[in-house]
């Protein structure tokens, strides 16, 4: 296994992960009932989908129960989870549309349970406009899958319409992927001002789990600048691992797997292994006490 700061991470993070009670954030595992994550940015190719299936997948690894819930018309999580989106037999429209349940339409695969999608849920936002409380519309049909599961994960069109509203409306809470590249912060205002505004009219429960540098390398300057303008305008609030370029994780999508599947060893692969760690374990102490590098700022809520 090569020797670099994320390999490292991820060792003492397996190393401590049978001793860490699970606290940070984690209304599901506090309750019972599974804590609902939205991926959202209306930015496209920022990783959002490659962080939903990833982090997803890190998660079931460690022995966590996880829902994907593919809401992207795209349906590029449920082909990156090797399911064929023109071939499954229920998708997401089904469940929001022809009000099917949810249950009946969930796909076990080895990497994690998936709520497939495909085009034809392109057409739901036109379909739901004239129905009563149309917003929760997926938060009714997940419902009664909390208690089956740990996390549910919701991958997001990317765009600020009813889907997308729809995917906050049932969400605890969000993570927005952000590229370590130019124009990263293109659009988050919009964003901010739409998460204000579903958290005072429609779920007010709503917070921001963190924000994940995504595309980041390391060898250059602009890499750098770009996260650091992205934490001044999220200081406090982004997520502990920045997650690498790496030729493996682009990779692994065209083989219909997640990373940690494709290649476990790769910098991606502990990236978001680092990342799932976060996520499921209160790691504050943990990470302040042995990462001082800025790469590593742990998570924080923005709307709380």
């Amino acid at each position: 296994m090569k020797n670099n700061k994320f390999t490292v991470l991820i060792l003492q993070f397996q190393k401590q992960a049978g001793i860490i009670e699970c606290k940070m954030g984690s209304k599901g595992c506090e309750t019972g009932m599974a804590k609902i994550l939205a991926f959202v940015n209306q930015k496209g190719g920022v990783g959002k989908t490659t962080s939903a299936v990833n982090l997803a997948a890190a998660l079931q690894k460690a022995g966590k129960r996880v829902l994907l819930c593919d809401f992207d018309p795209q349906a590029n999580a449920t082909s990156g989870l090797g399911v064929e989106k023109s071939t499954a037999a229920h998708s997401t429209y089904d469940i929001v549309i022809e009000d099917f349940p949810a249950a009946d339409a969930v796909i076990r695969t080895k990497y994690c349970d998936i709520l497939a999608s495909n085009v034809a849920l392109s057409g739901a936002g036109v379909e739901l406009v004239g129905v009563e409380k149309r917003e929760y519309a997926l938060r009714h049909a997940l419902e009664p899958l909390r208690e089956k599961y740990d996390y549910i994960f919701i991958d997001c069109p990317p765009s600020l319409e009813l889907l997308t509203l729809n995917a906050l409306c049932a969400a605890d809470q969000v993570l927005i992927p952000v590229q370590c590249e130019y124009y990263a912060l293109e659009g988050l205002s919009d964003l901010m001002v739409t998460l204000r505004a579903v958290k005072k009219r429609l779920n007010p429960s709503i917070s921001i789990f963190g924000v994940l540098l995504t595309m980041y390398d390391g060898r250059t300057n602009f890499s750098a600048q770009v996260a650091e303008e992205v934490r001044r305008h999220f200081p406090g609030k982004v997520f502990a691992a920045a997650i690498p370029r790496n030729v493996r994780l682009s990779e692994a999508p065209s083989h219909g797997m997640p990373v940690c599947a494709y290649d476990k060893f790769s910098r991606g692969a502990a990236a978001y292994a680092a990342a799932a760690a976060c996520y499921y374990c209160d790691l504050f102490h943990f990470l302040a006490s042995r990462i001082r590098s800025q790469e590593y700022i742990y998570p924080m809520r923005l709307l709380s």
